[in-house]
C-alpha cells in the first residue's frame, strides 16, 4: 500500500497537543504502515514561546519533515501559479501541497485550511484534504 499521512501547521500543532482526533489518525496511519510526513516549512508556523518544547520533539521523532528543497519550491510556484494565488498567505500551503504531490499513491492533508488545500490541489484527484 502507499500512500501518506501530510500534517499542516494545525495538524502538527493538535499531534504535539495529542488532540484525541489527529491522534487517531496518526494511530490509524501507523496500522496501515503509511508515513505521518510535514513539510520544513510548516516549522515555522508551529514554533513559538507557547509550544511545549518536549513535546514537539517527540512528535517530531515520530515523524518525516521533509526540507524545502529547490524543486519542491518550484513545485509549489507552479501549484500557486495554476491556481492564480500568490503571496505569504498561500506560501506556506503550497510547499506542503508539493510535498504531498512528491509522495507516492493516496495522501491525505490534515489541515486547519481545507478551501485553500482543496484549491491547491483540485487537479490532483490522489490527494484529499480532511478537517482538524
Amino acid at each position: 500500500m502507499s500512500g501518506a499521512l501530510i500534517l499542516d501547521s494545525e495538524g502538527l500543532a493538535k499531534a504535539v497537543q495529542r488532540d484525541r482526533e489527529v491522534h487517531e489518525w496518526l494511530t490509524a496511519a501507523r496500522a496501515a504502515d503509511l508515513p505521518v510526513i510535514t513539510s520544513a516549512a510548516v516549522l515555522v508556523e508551529v514554533i513559538h514561546p507557547r509550544i511545549n518544547d518536549a513535546a514537539l520533539k517527540w512528535t517530531l521523532s515520530r515523524l518525516r519533515v521533509e526540507p524545502v528543497t529547490q524543486a519542491l519550491a518550484q513545485s509549489a510556484g507552479g501549484l500557486l501559479r495554476t491556481t492564480g494565488l500568490h503571496g505569504h498567505k498561500y506560501a506556506i500551503d503550497a510547499m506542503l501541497c508539493a510535498t504531498a504531490l512528491a509522495q507516492p499513491g493516496r495522501v491525505t492533508i490534515l489541515t486547519s485550511d481545507v478551501e485553500d488545500i482543496t484549491i491547491l490541489t483540485a487537479d490532483h484527484p490522489r490527494v484529499t484534504a480532511e478537517k482538524v
